[in-house]
């Protein structure tokens, strides 16, 4: 691989180890309340190391559209995270790659092919699966789902936003996503500040290496491979999420489970080789 992709895969490996992060900090923090306190910081982290060149006033309405979307997305997938596994999050939220297309189609009238509707058949079914094959779906991963749609619309935006400059498009969003979770917390929940270390290192984890350093690296490297190489090394995302579930809290899938992941996987890879 070359050192970009590397460099991706680095990226990829935070996000997955972000779950099993988030998990363990619901047991201290609302989970909004927790997006607040994780978006404040990232927020602030760019704008110290970028300065004024992340404040560009031509980026501020889309940042507005881009953050609300990410808000809907963390928003479900932590609320979610407190009903269903960390494995499940993990492979549920990267359906965001069999979705997309089907936004971008609604919203750019790109073409949907064949081979898209063959991914969602097989993500759906491992959905199916994962999410215990009953004539329901768990609450927690149908939030979880609602996450992945939210994800796939910040994803077809970013694409059509994309003559503007990333960086400062990506503090905005950073910072509504703040705004909007702090007005929701504020409103909804009850303001805690707990006394223990690991629900704060949960913070900083997912501020700093899952949001500053992993959006900046793909910022600066994502440019030097092609957007296939890119989709591929992300879709990796669950299964480092499914391993960092087992490291850190012992966490394992049934075997139906695991059949359902595979499936998943199956219809992402199946999306990400698109020409």
């Amino acid at each position: 691989m070359k050192k970009a992709e590397l460099a991706l895969l680095g990226v990829t490996v935070f996000w997955g180890f972000t779950f099993p992060a988030m998990k363990v900090s619901l047991d201290y923090f609302p989970p909004i309340l927790f997006l607040t306190y994780r978006f404040a910081l990232a927020s602030l982290l760019l704008l110290l190391i970028f300065g004024r060149k992340v404040l560009k006033r031509e980026t501020f309405k889309e940042g507005f559209i881009l953050g609300l979307t990410l808000f809907f997305g963390h928003g479900f997938q932590i609320v979610g995270l407190k009903y269903t596994t960390v494995s499940n999050s993990a492979f549920i939220t990267s359906l965001y790659v069999v979705f997309t297309p089907f936004i971008a189609y609604f919203m750019l009238g790109e073409k949907v092919t064949r081979r898209d509707l063959n991914s969602l058949a097989l993500a759906v079914i491992g959905l199916y699966l994962i999410s215990g094959a009953g004539t329901s779906i768990n609450y927690g991963d149908f939030l979880t789902l609602l996450c992945a749609v939210s994800f796939a619309f910040q994803i077809v935006l970013v694409h059509k936003f994309g003559e503007k400059d990333y960086l400062s498009l990506n503090f905005w969003q950073l910072f509504w996503n703040f705004v909007f979770s702090a007005v929701f917390a504020l409103a909804f929940e009850e303001p805690v500040s707990p006394k223990e270390i690991l629900p704060w290192a949960g913070v900083v984890y997912t501020a700093v290496f899952a949001t500053v350093i992993a959006f900046t690296v793909q910022l600066k490297y994502q440019r030097y491979t092609t957007a296939q190489r890119a989709a591929l090394i992300y879709s990796s995302e669950p299964v480092f999420g499914s391993l960092a579930a087992y490291l850190t809290l012992g966490e394992t899938l049934s075997l139906r489970g695991y059949l359902g992941a595979a499936l998943i996987m199956s219809g992402i890879l199946n999306e990400v080789r698109k020409k």
